[in-house]
């Protein structure tokens, strides 16, 4: 007989979450492995004491984990997805006919609390990892990643010098609302103002009139602009940046850095910076906050992978300074010292190939990146009757060699890395820290910071490498080692057993050539 099924809405249900959602499933493991239980004493001074209480800190935490592991970006659709999901109602403590807390309250309470209490949760999760036996601590993988910012290019605005910003903020309050790129500027007087150089805005027009004159007839974009950080901003995410990588196109984004542990590809250390910095200015900010965290769990850096965006002079004596050991490839502009030339260190000058010395006149500090170097002259008499004058320094009177200070550290950086050792190490940091940027960008929300300003974009880089972690600890099935214990004799009795071995077989020996 055919069977029907008719649905019929009851008005009362006793339903157990515990019971339906199975002991294997990754949600339920983890609400009995995670305990943030602290997070109430932490967040006690952000509330007040009277009124409607609030979304649980515990429950916002625990939402911000699951829009991560899950891959969702918005905070709409993760309630709405939460909602539909038994282990995720279990896994927050809410019941099937509780209502979840509004989505927008994530968003209010996301810039209520400081990026201290986030940092703190970060740090709670690895000293899990660390407990579990995850991190060594000893090699320590750096790289960064561009995450687009919640802005689009079409809000960019154009600095106007400081004495002309009165006027332009005049004009733009008179303009129709329809006619404004964005309905309200967060950006602060220093950010509305151009701070380019005379020389830095000409070569920005150079560029603009090479671009126009290469585009084919055609080209939908024809009346399109080169934009730069130089000369504009983002009204309506000021701390985001335009960010320039070659065969992409431009787009406003933040930096996201990481640090990864090679023992086990756990991230140590995440934080948010400025799309336009370079790597290597970075660096410092990143190591100090990393030698602390490890500092915290007991664990210390001893060697320091990256690639040769982290390289510079300044690095490598702070990596020295600290006893870090840096296999950091130095960057292409870096040569060593002119071609045919000879270093001596004794005296600390340049050999020319005609035999004349170079020496050392001062240490010179560039105005425009403070990068130091070291300057060696030669003397007019050298250089006077040299046969090789007009190919070497043309009408020069004298020869000038401009080393950077930093060569010592550069040079014993080259060495470590030219090593066997030192390919090796290459090989840990392609195969450490790319999968997990990979994999934060792909699969656990980082595809784009669904928040504006600096402040929130590291909350949200450190809520990401918070739920990587936890996936990692949850997967993470120890080796199990036997380990068998043999009684040896003592080795008087092996020492005796030699000799009389050795004895009776060279009286064998002697008889037989007898």
């Amino acid at each position: 007989m055919q069977g029907r099924k008719i649905f019929e809405d009851e008005k009362e249900l006793y339903f157990s979450l515990s019971a339906h959602v199975p002991e294997h499933n990754f949600y339920r493991r983890l609400k009995q492995r995670l305990d943030l239980g602290f997070l109430y004493g932490l967040t006690r001074e952000h509330y007040g004491r009277c009124g409607q209480q609030s979304i649980d800190p515990v429950v916002f935490f625990k939402l911000c984990l699951v829009g991560y592991l899950e891959n969702i970006v918005s905070d709409r659709r993760l309630i709405e997805h939460c909602s539909l999901r038994l282990d995720l109602l279990y896994f927050l403590g809410y019941q099937l006919d509780e209502p979840l807390p509004w989505h927008s309250t994530l968003s209010r309470t996301r810039q209520l609390f400081p990026s201290d209490l986030f940092d703190k949760v970060f740090t709670h999760v690895l000293s899990l990892c660390v407990e579990a036996g995850m991190v060594a601590g000893h090699t320590q993988v750096v790289d960064s990643a561009l995450v687009k910012a919640n802005a689009s290019m079409d809000s960019l605005e154009l600095k106007v010098p400081r004495e002309e910003l009165a006027d332009h903020l005049e004009r733009v309050r008179a303009m129709s609302p329809s006619d404004r790129k964005a309905m309200r500027d967060k950006a602060t007087q220093q950010q509305r103002t151009i701070t380019a150089s005379r020389d830095e805005l000409q070569e920005i027009r150079a560029r603009n009139r090479k671009w126009s004159k290469d585009q084919h007839p055609g080209a939908s974009n024809k009346d399109s602009r080169f934009t730069s950080n130089k000369t504009h901003y983002s009204p309506v995410d000021p701390d985001a940046r335009i960010a320039v990588k070659p065969g992409k196109a431009r787009k406003l984004c933040y930096l996201s850095q990481l640090a990864v542990d090679s023992s086990r590809h756990v991230i140590t250390h995440a934080q948010a910076d400025h799309a336009d910095k370079k790597d290597s200015r970075c660096l410092p900010t990143l190591l100090r906050a990393l030698t602390l965290r490890l500092q915290q769990l007991s664990l210390s850096c001893g060697t320091l992978l990256a690639d040769a965006g982290y390289s510079s002079g300044e690095n490598y004596a702070l990596l020295e300074q600290k006893g870090i050991s840096a296999y950091i490839p130095p960057h292409g502009t870096y040569k060593g010292g002119p071609k045919g030339f000879t270093y001596h260190r004794e005296g600390d000058y340049w050999l020319c190939p005609q035999n004349k010395k170079v020496t050392f006149r001062n240490v010179l500090v560039e105005k425009k990146n403070n990068n130091k170097k070291r300057t060696y002259y030669t003397t007019r008499k050298d250089c006077r009757d040299c046969p090789v004058k007009e190919s070497c320094i043309g009408h020069l009177q004298v020869k000038k060699i401009e080393v950077t200070y930093y060569r010592d550290e550069y040079e014993r950086v080259i060495t470590r890395l030219n090593s066997r050792w030192g390919r090796r190490m290459k090989r840990t940091r392609q195969a450490t820290v790319e999968p997990v940027l990979g994999t934060l960008l792909n699969y656990m929300g980082m595809r784009k910071i669904n928040t504006r300003g600096l402040g929130q974009a590291h909350k949200v880089m450190l809520l990401a490498a918070t739920a990587y972690n936890l996936q990692k600890l949850l997967r993470y099935t120890p080796k199990r080692r036997q380990t068998a214990v043999v009684a040896l004799h003592r080795p008087e009795q092996w020492a005796l057993f030699w000799v009389l071995l050795v004895g009776r077989e060279g009286n064998d020996l002697g008889k037989g050539i007898g």
